[in-house]
């Protein structure tokens, strides 16, 4: 599975703080078996947000875009509106599933607003700029990763299994 990890962040950008969460997102990605070919820091800007998207969904051919930062309430933060600007499906399954089990954590996640969808064959997925956010939220997906990846590519993700509910695809 090829991926890619986009960190929105005005800090990051000009470089006055670190990347904290985009790079566990890619040692995640990395351990779950995907290749990430990409991994860029843009700032809370949705005139840079949504051109990398399309890029990495239509021309670097991501199957899976992670992005990091921007989903909360401030002014600056606009990842979900420039995802959902790009994506033509939305998946309110995976929005909802990530937001019930971070309300486990921290009762701040109801005031997250991340946008899971697709384009093309790329599946795109919002989630807030904290490490140990981002390492929550992937827990999350990570189970259902390579079935959707799976279906995006048209490949039937039961073939393998005549039990695919209790065998979920990998990641390869």
């Amino acid at each position: 599975m090829r991926a890619a990890v986009i960190t929105v962040s005005d800090r990051s950008f000009r470089g006055e703080r670190p990347d904290g969460s985009g790079p566990v997102l890619k040692q995640l990605l990395e351990e779950a078996g995907a290749e990430v070919v990409e991994m860029i820091v843009v700032p809370d800007d949705p005139a840079m947000i949504a051109p990398a998207l399309i890029r990495l969904a239509d021309q670097a051919r991501c199957e899976v875009v992670f992005t990091t930062g921007g989903t909360g309430l401030s002014p600056r933060d606009v990842t979900p509106e420039a995802t959902a600007s790009v994506i033509e499906k939305r998946l309110p399954g995976m929005e909802e599933a990530i937001r019930q089990e971070s309300l486990k954590q921290t009762p701040f996640a109801m005031l997250s607003r991340g946008v899971v969808g697709v384009r093309g064959q790329t599946l795109i997925i919002n989630v807030p700029g904290s490490p140990k956010a981002a390492r929550e939220c992937f827990a999350v997906v990570r189970p259902v990763l390579g079935h959707a990846v799976k279906l995006l590519r048209d490949e039937n993700p039961y073939a393998e299994s005549e039990h695919a509910c209790r065998s979920l695809p990998s990641l390869s």
